[in-house]
């Protein structure tokens, strides 16, 4: 069976990032840096290593620093040229996408993650694409998102990434109800949003990297406004479910939830830590500060 190639996708980065202030007022948090670089930067890393060759940002207000952070900075370049420092002007150079592989996308308003995926449905057209919620980073080995292209090559249809959480963590989260493992995946035979914890099918969370056939789009077309009065990527998928396969894929890495203070601390701390370079000596600076009296 033929499958289509996945080659675009779609990064939702309209939020506000309220559970971050003051650090977002006027740095959108895709763009604060875990360790040496914007959190957005590693998620595009993760997409390129899967072969995504088309990013669809869709943006909201005050997020010009991402679209200038993927393009040419003039005046930094020459300014490291004339110092001589090449070795930082190498690594500009080939942090550069393709030109032309990124689009930007205004949500107007802030109606949820499912209309933020509508908003790409026009540079998306009818094919397969990734979603990424910038918000989640993933280190791993492969990559989160060539994890579940190797799943979505084996089985095809639509496919969610998730792992597993603590008993009472369920209720936090959109958990779904499966059958048994088959290769890299598992049938996904229902989703439910913050469910009960004597309610939930199982703990296994949805994570926040999907791929996803076009046919999306029309649900998310004519989907009412579900909980907070927001346009949700859930209930267009349950609704999808009824004519299309969902797989899951239980992913092997370590996930961090930049959205909040602690889970940004961490993922700041585990970046640093697993960095080629500077790694050990973070390692022993944090034993230092952990011992000081």
């Amino acid at each position: 069976m033929g499958m289509k190639k996945i080659r675009k996708a779609v990064l939702p980065v309209a939020g506000f990032g309220t559970r971050v202030l003051p650090a977002t007022k006027s740095l959108p948090k895709e763009m604060l840096p875990v360790f040496d670089r914007p959190a957005v930067h590693w998620v595009v890393e993760e997409a390129l290593e899967a072969g995504i060759e088309h990013f669809v940002f869709v943006t909201g207000r005050n997020k010009n620093a991402i679209e200038d952070y993927f393009d040419r900075a003039y005046e930094l370049e020459e300014s490291l040229r004339r110092a001589g420092k090449t070795v930082q002007l190498k690594m500009l150079e080939d942090m550069l996408p393709e030109a032309g592989s990124k689009s930007f996308v205004r949500q107007q308003s802030p109606l949820g993650l499912g209309h933020a995926v509508w908003c790409a449905r026009d540079i998306i057209g009818y094919e397969p694409f990734a979603v990424l919620l910038p918000d989640v980073l993933i280190q791993s080995s492969p990559s989160c998102l060539t994890q579940m292209m190797a799943a979505y090559h084996e089985v095809g249809g639509n496919v969610i990434a998730v792992d597993p959480v603590r008993g009472d963590q369920v209720s936090d989260y959109g958990v779904i109800a499966h059958g048994p493992q088959m290769g890299k995946s598992m049938a996904v035979t229902g989703m439910i949003e913050k469910p009960a914890r004597d309610q939930a099918p199982s703990n296994l969370r949805i994570t926040g990297r999907y791929i996803l056939q076009p046919e999306i789009f029309h649900y998310l077309e004519t989907q009412p406004r579900g909980a907070g009065g927001e346009i949700q990527l859930t209930d267009a998928m349950l609704r999808l479910m009824g004519s299309q396969a969902f797989y899951a894929v239980e992913f092997e890495g370590q996930e961090f939830d930049c959205g909040t203070k602690l889970g940004y601390a961490q993922a700041f701390v585990g970046y640093a830590l697993k960095d080629l370079e500077w790694g050990q000596a973070v390692r022993t600076m944090m034993e230092q500060l952990l011992t000081r009296p």
